[in-house]
């Protein structure tokens, strides 16, 4: 699905205080014979965070609807897997609709793109947060040079940079800071964001899969032969870009997949690319809620995902139950798997593998 063919927006739902910013006023303008609701807060919205439906109605709201809000938390969070930390974000929703995603089961329903119009005060305390590290001690698995904040967590920035600058500043910010990267995964191509000069401040780690299953669990996102195509181009407009092998999903066949799509990605990027790629392995983690939403709307995907014959619960970092593949053999899958990738592209080093 091309990025343009994303959005259709004709209703826009908005906390009160989102004109007073330019950038709510930017967006607003933007659309101007969308329906504006006004909503005390954009993260409990009944009509969209309450309801089921059918997938008709699933992406209809993914396409037609946005949500606008002021950023109130603006603390950053530790990581320590693919980044050090967790910037505030500027963005929570999608309007893509991968059928693993776990903000639906945070926020219920469909869960479309909500965007933050004080972007400045995100960037003005990742500025200061980054002021306070210095240099990075030593070289980690996260980064040789920089201290590493992701930008994206509860969404994707590259759709969002079809709506408004958020994502253009934030590039612009990182720029400017000379101890830190900025970072995000993304599922789309947006050839805009070739244009924003990076200086490589900013990692872009496109997430891929093999493309018979991503066709069933990526719905409304670029084709994965299209993001494989796109690297060579945002290493050359001064991008570093990874790749999210994410996630993996366990079937029979996996194993022929993944190979053939290892092949595609040394087919196709240059030399260049392969000097500076890395990767994130990150093993399908599942949840019984997010099974239950996807039953009312995709269950084609649950024949993928729901697998409890070889998943077990675990408690999760946040305190909730997730299913992931059993303890003893994710070790024996994971480590077949990267045996398969260092056969197939010994060039890309794993950063983290989960």
């Amino acid at each position: 699905m091309a990025p343009r063919d994303l959005i259709d927006i004709d209703r826009i739902f908005h906390e009160p205080a989102v004109a007073d910013y330019p950038r709510g006023r930017e967006i607003l303008a933007r659309y101007p014979n969308a329906e504006r609701i006004a909503v005390p807060s954009h993260w409990n919205i009944p009509e969209l965070h309450g309801n089921t439906g059918s997938v008709e109605d699933w992406v209809r709201i993914k396409r037609s609807t946005l949500v606008l809000g002021v950023k109130k938390g603006l603390a950053m969070r530790p990581n320590g897997r693919s980044a050090h930390f967790i910037a505030p974000s500027t963005s929570n929703g999608c309007a893509m609709a991968c059928a693993y995603c776990y903000v639906p089961r945070r926020k219920g329903f469909s869960n479309p793109i909500s965007l933050f119009v004080n972007a400045e005060a995100v960037c003005a305390a990742i500025a200061r947060h980054a002021g306070k590290q210095g240099p990075l001690p030593e070289p980690d698995q996260i980064d040789g040079q920089a201290w590493v904040y992701d930008l994206g967590e509860n969404g994707d920035l590259s759709v969002d940079a079809m709506i408004c600058d958020n994502v253009r500043d934030l590039v612009a910010l990182f720029r400017g800071l000379p101890n830190a990267k900025g970072s995000f995964a993304t599922k789309a191509v947006n050839r805009d964001l070739l244009a924003y000069d990076p200086q490589g401040r900013t990692r872009i780690r496109f997430s891929l899969m093999p493309a018979r299953i991503a066709r069933v669990v990526d719905v409304r996102t670029t084709p994965i032969l299209e993001r494989i195509a796109a690297i060579d181009d945002f290493v050359r407009a001064g991008y570093e870009v990874h790749v999210n092998f994410s996630p993996v999903i366990l079937y029979e066949g996996w194993e022929a997949d993944w190979a053939a799509l290892f092949d595609a990605i040394d087919g196709t990027i240059s030399e260049a690319a392969k000097r500076q790629l890395a990767c994130e392995i990150i093993m399908l983690t599942h949840n019984a809620g997010l099974h239950a939403v996807n039953l009312g709307w995709h269950p084609k995907a649950e024949d993928l995902l729901w697998r409890p014959d070889i998943q077990e619960t675990k408690r999760s970092e946040g305190g909730g139950e997730n299913l992931r593949y059993r303890t003893g053999w994710k070790g024996k899958w994971l480590a077949r798997y990267q045996a398969l990738l260092a056969e197939r592209m010994p060039y890309c080093r794993v950063r983290y593998a989960f």
